[in-house]
């Protein structure tokens, strides 16, 4: 079974696409070896998404192609 990683200490950053809102944006935290935390800008207190590092970078990519 996985486990969520610890997120307490996490720094969270905005994509340097969102539009300068506060609170429309989706927020990644970095030094998660193998994994990526994800979380909506609206609810910080929400559980986050974690997308394995393999996938979020396919994600990131495939956003990329198309923009």
């Amino acid at each position: 079974m996985k486990q969520t990683p610890d997120l307490s200490t996490a720094t969270w950053r905005k994509s340097s696409y969102s539009d300068g809102g506060d609170n429309n944006c989706v927020e990644v935290a970095d030094g998660y070896p193998g994994v990526v935390p994800v979380r909506d800008s609206k609810v910080p207190s929400a559980h986050p998404l974690i997308f394995s590092a393999t996938s979020w970078d396919a994600f990131v990519r495939g956003v990329k192609e198309t923009a």
